[in-house]
């Protein structure tokens, strides 16, 4: 289990970092529906990065590794297909970061949060990890390493618990200021806001290359091995 686990550990961090989900919820968070759409959209969140996860393992079938040690060769191929995706993520985030005074472009539905439902919150959780570019890539990539490990489904079950848990990290700060911090956490969260929102798209290349070098590196391995 500790293989399993160890493994998507990077991955969870990289996708609790993720801005616009965390900006998603700061925003709801001042509307007047701020305590069921908040927690809606960390759900729908949750629920995307499990969906994501559950699929690639199901599709997987459970092929571990081979007897000589070595993952299946489609897990490789597919290693390699996301790492060359996630480098070409990293450098479109990368040209598309602020400069200077430039005002950062947020997506259109942000600046509807006011009229959202709770049914409309929790989709928009679930998109943002489930159809997002960047999040479903590393959720890809955080199943594949999970299907990599020569271990049973219930410990692969568990470790992908585990990333979902530490995925929604980002999203869930928020809330948990909200709610423990009442009026004085609007102060911390507008600042947290914007800080996201200008750094975002530079946290997000240096992720994604980072993981790009990572797959692909482990990919050329085993396919020469």
């Amino acid at each position: 289990m500790g293989e399993a686990i160890g493994q998507i550990l990077p991955y969870g961090v990289a996708v609790a970092l993720s801005a616009f989900p965390i900006v998603g919820v700061v925003l709801m968070l001042a509307t007047p529906r701020a305590r069921t759409n908040g927690p809606a959209m960390l759900l729908g969140w949750a629920l995307g990065l499990a969906l994501v996860g559950t699929i690639v393992l199901l599709v997987s079938g459970g092929a571990g590794p081979s007897e000589q040690g070595q993952p299946a060769d489609w897990v490789s191929a597919l290693d390699l297909a996301l790492g060359v995706l996630l480098l070409w993520v990293a450098v479109k985030e990368w040209r598309g970061r602020p400069r200077g005074d430039e005002e950062v472009t947020l997506p259109k539905w942000m600046k509807t949060v006011d009229s959202f439902t709770p049914v409309k919150a929790l989709a928009v959780g679930t998109a943002l990890s489930a159809v997002n570019p960047k999040n479903l890539l590393l959720s890809i990539a955080a199943a594949s390493a999970i299907a990599r490990t020569d271990t049973s489904a219930g410990t692969q079950a568990v470790a992908l618990a585990v990333y979902v848990v530490l995925g929604s990290l980002g999203p869930g700060t928020p809330l948990v200021l909200y709610f423990a911090l009442r009026e004085r956490s609007k102060h911390i969260l507008d600042g947290l806001k914007l800080w996201m929102e200008r750094n975002n798209t530079v946290i997000m290349a240096v992720i994604c290359l980072i993981f790009a070098a990572k797959l692909v590196g482990d990919a050329i391995s085993d396919l020469s091995s």
